[in-house]
């Protein structure tokens, strides 16, 4: 009987330790459920206060890109200030053109995504964005390998949100890789019911000390960088329910 009862007790035991455990993991998940939830609430508050803001911006932008193209155009090369006056235009038409790209790259942060998620064989959707940068990869020497997921991998996602975070990570890839050339490996696989995406180049890779941060709105160290890519890239890729 003793050991009977010292048996039940075990049972119950280890029932509630696995139930305690089965609380806990839920608990968590509802946790960053709620978590991812409000951080969307709060960039969709961002978008909605700004955006107009942005369009506004963008507007007279415009307007003077086309104005500066047209000083450009009547400028008389006879004139002794034509080289001058050109190199300052030019100088203009530069900073415009960065102006509106921090705009834009603003507007694809904070505005609103819509997704329009299908099922997308992700082999066919890497062969494509490395067939894309093949070209440039070789200007760069750089060498782009890939790495096929055994088997078929189907994946219900947005591919355009995807693709495009995917060829914004490679490009930085091989921005990293030194002029005597490099490496970056485009592969996918499966792990514990999921589909990975790694992107590895020969780089000198990221000092420990900044990792934390390089997913922060505008923190860069590369010069001429708006400092949204990779925020972009972790909004898009948790927007669609991943992991980056």
């Amino acid at each position: 009987m003793g050991s009977f009862l010292a048996g039940l007790l075990l049972g119950l035991l280890l029932t509630a330790a696995v139930g305690a455990a089965a609380a806990v993991v839920a608990y968590r998940r509802i946790d960053r459920l709620q978590r991812r939830a409000r951080q969307a609430e709060r960039l969709a508050e961002l978008g909605t206060l700004t955006g107009g803001l942005a369009h506004e911006i963008k507007n007279p932008l415009s307007t003077v890109q086309l104005n500066l193209q047209l000083l450009r155009e009547d400028l008389d090369p006879a004139d002794p200030n034509h080289a001058r006056v050109l190199r300052r235009l030019e100088t203009v038409q530069k900073e415009t053109s960065r102006l509106r790209d921090i705009v834009d790259d603003f507007l694809r942060y904070a505005g609103r995504i819509e997704l329009h998620k299908q099922p997308v064989d992700v082999n066919a959707m890497l062969e494509d964005l490395v067939d894309f940068l093949t070209p440039q990869a070789q200007v760069q020497r750089v060498q782009l390998r890939l790495r096929r997921a055994e088997g078929p991998l189907v994946v219900s996602l947005d591919e355009r949100h995807i693709k495009q975070t995917l060829l914004n990570l490679m490009l930085n890839a091989m921005q990293a890789i030194s002029a005597e050339g490099g490496e970056v490996i485009l592969g996918a696989r499966r792990e514990e019911g999921r589909a990975i995406i790694d992107i590895t180049d020969t780089g000198r890779g990221i000092p420990p000390a900044e990792v934390p941060q390089i997913f922060d709105a505008y923190y860069s160290k590369k010069k001429g960088g708006t400092g949204l890519g990779l925020a972009i890239a972790k909004r898009f890729v948790e927007e669609d329910g991943g992991r980056i």
